[in-house]
């Protein structure tokens, strides 16, 4: 196995309740899998949430240098985002600066837990087409 790549399993959707996690112990709860704490991560972050229909954050949050990107899969929601509330579910994809506040809720009466990824970066600025890519159109495709 190549040193350049991990994989890890994180579980079907139907999993990611049983999950307890957090980035410490204080703000460890059921439905939370900080994978970034489990892989070599260096640019970006990575948790796998649900909350049962109802459950909410229970905290308001915002970042300095970390922007984040919330990816809905399932169930229905609502994220506060600075003075707004905005409607979330499948398909929903929420692009949260620095410094914007933010909180997240399943609904009461979502039809199933309220399922999303987070994905976090920081450091310097992603150009927008990758430039630092490089392409090998002679080697063989592996299957």
């Amino acid at each position: 196995m190549s040193e350049g790549y991990e994989v890890t399993q994180i579980g079907g959707l139907d999993d990611w309740r049983g999950h307890f996690g957090g980035f410490d112990e204080s703000r460890s709860r059921d439905g939370r899998r900080v994978v970034d704490h489990e892989l070599t991560m260096q640019y970006i972050g990575m948790t796998a949430n649900a909350l049962v229909p109802g459950e909410e954050a229970g905290y308001w949050h915002a970042h300095s240098r970390v922007e984040e990107l919330y990816v809905f899969l399932e169930g229905r929601g609502q994220m506060g985002l600075d003075d707004d509330v905005v409607d979330v579910g499948p398909g929903s994809v929420v692009r949260v600066g620095q410094n914007t506040w933010r909180t997240w809720r399943a609904l009461p009466d979502s039809p199933g837990e309220l399922r999303w990824l987070c994905i976090r970066a920081g450091g310097e600025e992603l150009p927008h087409m990758p430039n630092d890519g490089t392409r090998a159109p002679e080697r063989p495709m592996p299957w």
